[in-house]
């Protein structure tokens, strides 16, 4: 995703403030217009995503899919990295490295995992984590157009992590426009499944996505400040197979 892109779906949904209305949930007071969004982007994705997603699944062979998916993860260890120092972790900084370094050279450009083989845990952080590590609260939910669930804290870091994205150091555009497609494929290919069964258990999908997506991100800040619970958020408590379901469906427009 290109900054241009992020700034302009940064700045459709801070504009979009008018949109409350009465009654609405403390953390999604943007939920008319967030609902009018969610709905466009799963209008998007059964027409557009899910279909070619699923062909993707279905032509190419789970060796090659796996490679596209590690050389995607190896980019994002990458970005992982400077998040790490900036969060003043350093042992993750270090993991992280180590994981990059051995999956690049010896994992063929990160083709393959070595890491994970040799036991180097992956941290997969963002800016807006980095942001959570340092007290900014998450700030409303808000869903963004074609890239779904968010927070204001969560889309200002998205800025950053698209100038920040290693997928920036392509030059040539095309290269770089088609590496972005090729990875929202592969990360909606690998989400079918938790999908599928989100519109099995969900009564609300819009309600359920949104608790799920808060909970695990102030689940993860928490762990960031070395908190048992986050502070602010005081919902339904899901067990762990129901956030890591809903967090995986979440992402359906998210980019990794």
């Amino acid at each position: 995703m290109s900054k241009r892109v992020a700034t302009l779906v940064l700045a459709g949904s801070l504009l979009a403030g008018c949109a409350t209305g009465p009654g609405a949930n403390p953390r999604d007071p943007l939920e008319p217009f967030n609902r009018g969004v969610d709905s466009f982007n799963t209008a998007l994705d059964d027409a557009v995503l899910k279909p070619v997603a699923t062909a993707y699944r279905d032509v190419l062979p789970q060796p090659v899919r796996s490679g596209v998916g590690n050389f995607f993860g190896n980019i994002g260890d990458a970005w992982s990295v400077v998040n790490a120092l900036l969060q003043g972790r350093a042992q993750a900084a270090a993991e992280s490295f180590m994981r990059v370094s051995v999956n690049t050279v010896l994992g063929l450009g990160g083709l393959l995992d070595i890491a994970s083989e040799a036991g180097l845990e992956r941290h997969s952080l963002d800016f807006g984590l980095t942001l959570g590590r340092w007290g900014v609260p998450a700030g409303p939910y808000v869903v963004l157009p074609f890239l779904g669930p968010s927070s204001v804290r969560d889309s200002a870091g998205l800025l950053v992590d698209a100038e920040g994205g290693v997928l920036e150091i392509f030059d040539h555009v095309p290269t770089r426009n088609s590496l972005y497609v090729l990875d929202k494929i592969d990360t909606r290919a690998g989400l079918l499944r938790a999908t599928d069964m989100l519109g099995g258990v969900a009564l609300d999908k819009y309600s359920f996505t949104r608790d799920v997506y808060l909970q695990r991100r102030d689940r993860l800040v928490s762990d960031l400040r070395g908190e048992e619970e986050a502070d602010d958020y005081d919902n339904e408590n899901y067990d762990d197979a129901d956030v890591d379901a809903g967090a995986g469906a979440q992402e359906t427009v998210t980019d990794k």
